[in-house]
């Protein structure tokens, strides 16, 4: 499986898929456009270990929320990411099996090594 979960209107989702200039068979998916389903969500979660690896600390809503004095279980960041898109840390990509989250350089590496593999 090739996917990438991105947001369209993120420019820093944007500037990375243009710098690794994904193979076609890559499937992309806009997740403001096309949420993520649970089915997908438990995926990426069984792929990345936990729902916490594929939350994001930065989003607007976390702070908004005041998420971070509140104890946070699994199924919380599960809930989370299901009910609103921006609590996905961003873009997610699955490589044959292999989960990259983020947009870190180290992570837009690691994604480049893998397309070289491939």
């Amino acid at each position: 499986m090739k996917k990438v979960y991105y947001l369209k209107t993120c420019s820093t989702c944007s500037r990375i898929l243009k710098e690794l200039n994904l193979p076609s068979d890559f499937v992309l998916q806009d997740i403001k456009s096309e949420p993520i389903t649970e089915k997908q969500l438990e995926q990426m979660g069984e792929l990345a270990g936990s729902y916490e690896a594929l939350f994001s600390r930065r989003a607007t809503l976390y702070k908004t929320m005041d998420l971070k004095n509140k104890s946070l279980t699994e199924s919380d960041y599960k809930n989370y990411i299901l009910e609103h898109y921006t609590f996905l840390s961003r873009p997610v990509f699955i490589i044959n099996n292999t989960i990259y989250i983020g947009n870190s350089k180290k992570n837009v590496e690691a994604v480049k090594q893998a397309l070289n593999e491939v």
